[in-house]
């Protein structure tokens, strides 16, 4: 089961490879193969412009699988920073910066990007800022609670007795004790990000045409659920398997990260 999600991850990997190294034509329009089932020439079928659907969802995975790990690699560096300072330092500091983290936690974070995405505007860029000042809230809430946790046991007071500076202290000493916990957020928060981008998307409020974004394709293909049912059922299928291999991943990485599970054993 531990390699499910590896599996999966790896085949997808393999497919954008391949389409790349076949060069995959996703925009291209042919108006004689308009909606076609799968055939040998369109494996997937096609969309409402004939362009290839295979092409189109493989274009698709790089583009939900770039945005998701670039936000949460921001999001993560933002929210942990935050998360250590104010739970390393407690007091003054620790207020002001959780005050600012509940006024974001007030709205949903789905709506709040939406909210963003509106005002901003639809596109790339403005889609990644908008995930970005939405996504650091979790990552700050656990980073400080584990912080605060931590902050009390020998092994930290000990450094700090000896001279140990504020950031060797919470690099040294808090980091490696919240990686996995750390982990297991991050890929969670990936899963997270890739049906935002699509729920955004799927709004007009996301990655714009001609680029194959999957929330516009389920968007453009509900239209045509009567008469051509595999263009949605594709797309669904394709994003299921993405976000379980995502979010399966992220369980196996936990138990081979977990240093207290090992000890245990």
């Amino acid at each position: 089961m531990k390699y499910l999600p590896v599996g999966i991850l790896l085949c997808w990997l393999l497919a954008v490879l391949i389409g790349r190294g076949l060069g995959l034509t996703p925009n291209q329009i042919d108006l004689n193969a308009l909606l076609q089932l799968p055939t040998t020439s369109h494996w997937l079928g096609t969309d409402e412009l004939g362009r290839d659907l295979l092409s189109r969802v493989l274009h698709g995975v790089e583009l939900s699988f770039g945005v998701a790990l670039v936000v949460t690699v921001i999001t993560l560096t933002i929210g942990v920073a935050i998360g250590l300072l104010a739970g390393f330092y407690g007091g003054q500091l620790d207020f002001i910066l959780m005050q600012m983290t509940s006024v974001f936690m007030a709205f949903p974070g789905l709506l709040l990007a939406i909210a963003f995405a509106a005002v901003l505007g639809a596109g790339l860029n403005n889609l990644l800022l908008a995930l970005c000042l939405t996504g650091w809230v979790s990552y700050a809430r656990l980073t400080r609670a584990q912080a605060l946790s931590l902050r009390h046991r020998p092994h930290v007071l000990a450094a700090i007795a000896l001279g140990a500076s504020p950031y060797r202290v919470m690099v040294k000493h808090f980091l490696p004790m919240l990686l996995s916990v750390l982990v297991v957020e991050a890929t969670y928060s990936m899963a997270s990000v890739m049906i935002a981008e699509a729920s955004l998307s799927f709004l007009g409020l996301g990655i714009q045409a001609p680029q194959a974004s999957w929330g516009a394709m389920l968007r453009d293909g509900a239209r045509f659920m009567l008469v051509a049912p595999h263009y949605v059922l594709v797309v669904g299928a394709c994003m299921m398997s993405l976000m379980l291999a995502v979010n399966l991943g992220g369980d196996v990485l936990r138990d081979a990260l977990d240093v207290r599970r090992e000890n245990t054993e």
